[in-house]
């Protein structure tokens, strides 16, 4: 039986809601949670449990089980995303406020651009789409002066910062590529199996650097665990599900405008719960932004979906 259109609209509609909304939340869930928690311990316990339960309830279910190369591409691309994109992120958000990580990685729109176009049989980004990129661009270094004004020492972590960066890379470069890869038909499959290798991945990490010898159990906080909690069931289970539905169905620059509208929820969440101040002079660069966001999807409402 065909797809019916109308529920696949809302299908994808819902998942970049979620994607937009969710994620834009889980900068502040993860500087609370590492308040008491190592950083790769957290990272790779959230993504391992979360794949794990979740692959075990599909295949409980009913779904096709995948092949050995499907667990290899699933790997790779676990790895690219959760242990070098998001786990880096967690790592350097114990020094680099939620709010200008979340800012740096509004620079991802470029990097899946220029994957996209450098890959084997990639092609170039249309002139609406650098348009869009631009002009996103200009706001968010817009908010990264503004927001860098307001959050002191932010600039002295420039180790910290690059850090971040090099995991937008590394997130980029595993969306796009693996858009091409051998992967399950099922969507939330896909999405588990690369949960458990990139949690794998990140507590392979944690292993490495020892973190299971400064943690105690006695010394985390509520708070530490509510955002613990959250980051499995809505950052993981929900958000990163969309994601990975929305990267076989929408082209990587639409999906990367998410990238885009993350940092301004992460601004008014820290305002709101962190005590971050907002400027007017941030508020004016988040509606830039928002702007590119919007000339960046325009070229995509033109192509055929298949």
């Amino acid at each position: 039986m065909p797809p019916n259109p109308v529920r696949s609209r809302w299908l994808i509609l819902a998942s970049f809601l979620a994607v937009y909304g969710i994620w834009g939340s889980t900068y502040l869930a993860i500087r609370i949670s590492i308040e008491t928690l190592p950083p790769f311990l957290m990272a790779g316990v959230r993504f391992f449990v979360a794949g794990l339960l979740m692959y075990l309830w599909l295949r409980a279910s009913g779904s096709e089980a995948p092949t050995r190369r499907q667990w290899g591409t699933a790997a790779v691309q676990g790895v690219l995303l959760l242990t070098a994109g998001n786990s880096v992120i967690v790592w350097a958000e114990q020094w680099v406020p939620s709010s200008i990580a979340a800012l740096i990685v509004c620079t991802q729109p470029v990097w899946f651009a220029l994957t996209d176009w450098v890959r084997p049989g990639g092609r170039a980004p249309r002139p609406l789409t650098w348009a869009g990129i631009g002009v996103g661009m200009a706001g968010v270094l817009w908010l990264i002066s503004a927001a860098t004004g307001v959050e002191s020492g932010a600039e002295r972590h420039t180790p910290m910062l690059l850090a971040v960066l090099a995991a937008c890379v590394c997130w980029s470069t595993g969306s796009v590529l693996g858009r091409h890869w051998d992967k399950p038909k099922s969507p939330l499959t896909g999405a588990a199996m690369q949960m458990i290798c990139g949690g794998a991945g990140a507590l392979v990490v944690a292993a490495i650097r020892r973190e299971d010898l400064s943690f105690h159990w006695s010394a985390v906080s509520h708070r530490s665990l509510y955002a613990f909690a959250y980051l499995i069931v809505f950052g993981s289970w929900i958000a990163y599900s969309a994601y990975v539905y929305l990267l076989q169905v929408c082209t990587p620059a639409r999906v990367s405008t998410y990238a885009y509208v993350n940092p301004v929820i992460a601004v008014i969440l820290g305002a709101a719960l962190a005590g971050e101040r907002v400027t007017a002079s941030m508020g004016f660069a988040g509606a830039v932004t928002v702007c590119g966001v919007v000339l960046l999807t325009l070229p995509d409402r033109r192509e055929n979906r298949t």
